[in-house]
């Protein structure tokens, strides 16, 4: 841990530069990941695409993030946070530059397929802040990590509209996306340049192997391989909505190939699975070094009910507030903005109260309201006054955030060296749930939406009660064959 004694977010070294910095690279890569949505009635313009095909791009965006947020994991366990943050930046700015001079729909669906790797880097500052603080201020870091850099989306919302105006122009939009790429190139250079792994000193713990999560059990195995479908059915729904059953963009031929390939992967994935884990069948992993993968189920459950809903919902709110109200589509983009506001101060409040309180009953309590909140916003209708429309999101937003905070104030302390790989399992929860949520929302009214999420957030509230409280110390071992033992309550 950084020997800097204290929580300081006025302090710009130590530990607290790492803190801002990350929540920084954060802010550029959501910033850059939802740099096309305020500017869709301009691209569609300029590109000449019908309704479906400006869907189709939304679809895009977050379809690779599922399996990218895996591969980032592991990548990072492996190489640390420094070089693989740099490297995402770096790369990404290509896609990005792409989708500002593509001329036709193809190019630029392909480019925001692309971008959907971007969304990935969250997963990376987890492990990068866990390095740095200790269990009794990390849920408060990882949620102003998480909170501050979330903030990027509402930031592109408010700010690219009027860099596009003040270009002016066909292409004033081009300038606005192309500036988020010069951003993200120039970041991957002041994050490589000003950050280490860990504090002096202390040592960065690598998995064993690569290719897959390590598990300590034979039923962690198998709950392993199971918890591993929902991704995959994730990504043959995006197939579906794409194929001719849905927007039409892909032919059943193609869908047909989607499906099976994605079949194949997963057949290799538990293979990559059992051959990380293939010693636990033949010997036992000796009681001080287990982890008990429920707890990362239990946690990828509770992120695909708060995170899966807030980008299901920050995609539909300004809709449903103009369809709802009969509002100006600007004055319901303001309305709908004060949800993502909440993320400022929701995401580092959650992780604050579960540093004070405890982890387990502070995830019940948000949970609880993440539940009563969405059946709010279920009950919401044109007889209600905008205010209390506006404060009932507002307040469910607080318990969405606050929740997504206080999930990753437990994912470092499950086991220390897989820290990535968790995070970025918990993390493509997240995406599978917004994806599920929103072709849930194609198919279904605003009224039923609400009412699934909240019907999401009572199972999750269920299986927490499963969840152990982090206590006591985890064990890893330095390269010299030392234990270290750290400090998870």
């Amino acid at each position: 841990m950084s020997n800097e004694k204290g929580f300081n977010l006025f302090s710009f070294t130590g530990k607290m530069k790492i803190l801002h910095l990350s929540w920084m690279v954060f802010f550029i890569t959501f910033f850059v990941w939802f740099n096309h949505a305020p500017l869709l009635g301009a691209i569609a313009e300029s590109l000449g695409l019908e309704k479906g095909q400006v869907k189709t791009l939304l679809i895009l965006n977050v379809a690779l993030t599922i399996p990218a947020r895996i591969l980032i994991g592991m990548l990072t366990d492996k190489y640390g946070p420094r070089i693989t943050y740099a490297a995402l930046l770096f790369i990404s700015s290509v896609p990005c530059f792409m989708f500002a001079l593509a001329d036709t729909f193809t190019q630029a669906a392909i480019a925001r397929f692309l971008l959907g790797f971007i969304g990935a880097g969250f997963v990376i500052g987890i492990r990068m802040v866990s390095e740095w603080f200790p269990a009794n201020e990390l849920g408060t870091a990882e949620g102003i990590y998480g909170g501050w850099g979330n903030f990027g989306s509402a930031a592109a919302a408010m700010l690219l509209p009027t860099v596009a105006l003040v270009f002016g122009g066909d292409n004033g939009w081009r300038y606005a996306i192309g500036i988020t790429g010069a951003l993200s190139l120039m970041f991957s250079f002041i994050w490589y340049f000003n950050v280490s792994d860990t504090p002096k000193g202390s040592t960065y713990f690598k998995p064993k192997k690569s290719g897959g999560l390590e598990v300590t059990s034979k039923g962690d195995f198998v709950f392993l391989l199971a918890m591993k479908v929902p991704m995959y059915l994730a990504l043959a729904l995006l197939a579906w909505k794409l194929s001719p059953a849905g927007v039409k963009m892909i032919t059943d031929f193609a869908a047909t190939a989607i499906y099976l390939g994605l079949a194949a992967i997963y057949v290799y994935d538990c293979y990559s699975a059992w051959r990380v884990n293939h010693e636990i069948f033949e010997k036992p992993v000796p009681e001080m070094h287990r982890y008990k993968f429920k707890q990362v189920a239990v946690l990828n459950i509770l992120y695909f009910a708060t995170f899966g809903s807030e980008l299901a919902v920050v995609s539909m709110l300004p809709l449903f507030f103009a369809e709802t109200f009969n509002l100006d589509p600007v004055y319901a983009g303001l309305v709908a903005s004060a949800y993502a506001f909440m993320n400022l101060m929701s995401r580092p409040g959650g992780g604050w109260i579960s540093d004070r309180f405890g982890r387990k009953k502070t995830l019940l309590i948000l949970t609880a309201g993440l539940a009563a909140g969405y059946g709010l916003m279920a009950a919401t209708n044109a007889s209600w006054p905008l205010w209390l429309a506006v404060a009932v999101a507002m307040a469910c937003s607080f318990f969405v955030q606050a929740g997504e905070g206080a999930v990753f104030a437990v994912v470092p302390l499950i086991k220390r060296r897989l820290t990535g790989q968790i995070a970025g399992m918990t993390g493509a929860y997240g995406n599978v749930g917004a994806v599920v949520y929103l072709t849930v929302l194609s198919l279904v009214s605003y009224e039923i939406f609400f009412s699934v999420i909240a019907l999401t957030a009572v199972i999750g509230f269920v299986t927490l009660l499963f969840m152990e409280e982090p206590k006591g110390h985890m064990a890893e071992v330095r390269e010299d064959g030392s234990v270290e033992l750290i400090s998870v309550s």
